[in-house]
């Protein structure tokens, strides 16, 4: 289960690494159900991020996969090319959405959007570190 509290602290130390690297951003965290729990628009970030920080979580729970390697698996010749079209667009693939586990299982996620897809994982990492 992804608390309220828990999103808290996930979105802080996610926040905490975007300001260091100097790249405002949107952060979303969502619980089992692939369901928002919080996001954050950090000042000055972009608006048509927030969409994508929300589906960016919801992908990773949905999948259980970061964004980033699903990215890698949705390429022509890939197994899951195409995949990106499914779900009612609400499916991405780049860098940016990370599973949260707990005792080894999948309880939710977070995703991140604002930045290049290097930065968008690295705040992304912090973020799921701090859960």
């Amino acid at each position: 289960m992804v608390t309220l509290e828990d999103a808290r602290r996930v979105i802080a130390a996610a926040e905490k690494k975007a300001a260091e690297i100097g790249q405002p951003m949107n952060i979303a965290v969502a619980d089992a159900g692939a369901n928002l729990v919080a996001h954050v628009r950090m000042d000055n970030a972009w608006l048509g991020s927030i969409d994508i920080s929300i589906k960016k979580a919801f992908t990773a729970r949905a999948f259980d996969i970061a964004t980033k390697d699903l990215a890698t698996h949705s390429q022509p010749e890939g197994q899951f090319y195409g995949i990106h079209a499914s779900n009612d667009g609400k499916i991405m693939i780049f860098a940016g959405g990370i599973p949260l586990k707990k005792d080894g299982k999948v309880v939710g996620s977070i995703g991140v959007s604002g930045g290049s897809g290097e930065q968008d994982q690295t705040v992304a990492e912090a973020g799921a570190k701090a859960f």
